[in-house]
């Protein structure tokens, strides 16, 4: 088959306070080839969407190249067209102009204008709505406009950033079970797809290839290919294998770079904001049955409706306190975690607060400094400029608003949002 996309060494980085630089993609590599559908597969921010960008020709890397039918990709490329998550719908025209802008874009005859339209509204299943407005369709409906706004170029490469994620769950599946059987049916205009995605099923059921993305940067950690006919059929033990070794190849390496965190990095390590509640509902599910203490993780997120993005904070939290083990697809209560569950409030907060003292570094540096000072306070920005030495600025507030989250929870510390200070309600 043809490469339609070859995407090398590609590398793209956003300036940050200091003159220093936040480096999003890293060493990116990746190929589209002609009939194929590739998923790009992470949690959100890890820089999926910015490199549909680059392929779009929206933006430049710093570093590396991309090759589009033969050609670098310079600006703007005629033949790539995108689905967006949030529709990008203009309210002030109907279904059919609104689908009618890109082709009038293109200089066409006005006459071939509207029957691509309309062939291309047909297509997607909204015949009939062509004078509706999008405040008249539901968000299903405006989703399939943005469809047919994109397929009526015809063109050679489809980019499709997190197209179900603001639908409703029987809206999604609806939708993505028509696109693959126009797809697999030939009646899409399109030679190949690029779908974003953190849905692990959702890549399992549409995609020939599965690329795994890690984060901070992104770099392609495993392509994998889906090895099944189409229509595929999620309650099989194919599509649930497919499912499971994700799920491995995910939490291998998160793990994996959670415990090296924790090693080299000390108060300087980034977390992603998860509540105590989050924390205790989890583990209540696990303590629970059927699964006692032990859940696989698809198992648990489907019996939970969790995503990966709700999901893997969430055990990365618990791994992180000692509360679980994350290992081969599998979530496992600790003694501490099992203990947790079957204790009262005070119990709990007892638990959590030596929890933090003991694995989370930043937690008990805020603590030693409230301690060892003579009024037990100390400024937000104390804390916070000794982050953002090491990291973005984003990620310095979200990891400080996490360690806020949990002391409170852990009773290890108080914080006052508007005096921007940290205080100890009964110093010792």
């Amino acid at each position: 088959m043809t490469n339609l996309l070859e995407v090398h060494n590609v590398r793209r980085s956003f300036p940050r306070g200091g003159g220093e630089e936040l480096l999003v993609l890293d060493d990116v590599n990746l190929t589209l080839k002609q009939g194929e559908i590739v998923g790009l597969l992470g949690r959100s921010g890890s820089g999926k969407s910015t490199l549909l960008r680059l392929i779009a020709g929206l933006a430049r890397p710093q570093g590396g190249s991309l090759t589009y039918m033969g050609a670098p990709i310079e600006g703007p490329a005629q033949g790539v067209a995108m689905v967006f998550q949030g529709f990008a719908l203009f309210p002030w025209m109907t279904v059919l102009e609104n689908v009618q802008l890109g082709l009038e874009a293109l200089g066409l005859p006005q006459a071939e204008i509207r029957s691509r339209a309309l062939a291309a509204i047909d297509l997607i299943g909204l015949d009939g709505y062509e004078s509706a407005y999008p405040r008249e369709l539901s968000g299903g409906m405006r989703q399939r406009v943005g469809f047919a706004r994109a397929v009526v170029v015809h063109p050679n490469i489809l980019l499709m950033d997190e197209p179900f994620s603001a639908l409703d769950v029987l809206t999604a599946e609806n939708l993505r079970t028509d696109l693959v059987e126009l797809w697999g049916n030939g009646k899409l205009p399109i030679k190949g797809i690029i779908l974003v995605t953190h849905n692990i099923e959702e890549a399992v059921l549409m995609c020939d290839r599965v690329l795994l993305f890690s984060s901070s940067p992104a770099k392609v950690s495993a392509d994998i290919a889906i090895n099944l006919p189409q229509p595929r059929d999620r309650t099989s033990r194919e599509f649930e294998n497919y499912v499971d070794q994700i799920y491995v190849e995910m939490t291998a390496k998160r793990i994996e770079r959670l415990r090296q965190a924790q090693s080299d990095t000390g108060t300087n390590m980034e977390l992603a904001h998860v509540s105590p509640n989050q924390i205790s509902g989890l583990i209540e599910a696990l303590a629970a049955a059927p699964y006692d203490g032990k859940a696989d993780l698809p198992d648990i997120a489907y019996e939970q409706e969790l995503e990966v993005d709700e999901l893997f904070p969430v055990a990365e939290a618990m791994q992180l306190l000692r509360l679980a083990e994350v290992e081969g697809g599998d979530i496992k209560l600790t003694h501490m975690g099992k203990r947790f569950a079957d204790g009262e409030m005070n119990e709990r907060k007892e638990i959590f607060s030596r929890a933090l003292i003991s694995h989370v570094p930043l937690a008990a540096h805020i603590r030693k400094v409230l301690d060892e000072r003579a009024s037990h306070s100390a400024p937000k920005t104390r804390f916070l400029d000794e982050l953002e030495d090491h990291m973005a600025e984003d990620a310095a507030e979200e990891t400080l608003k996490t360690v806020v989250s949990w002391a409170r929870f852990g009773e290890l510390f108080s914080y006052d949002d508007d005096a921007a200070s940290f205080s100890l309600e009964n110093p010792t």
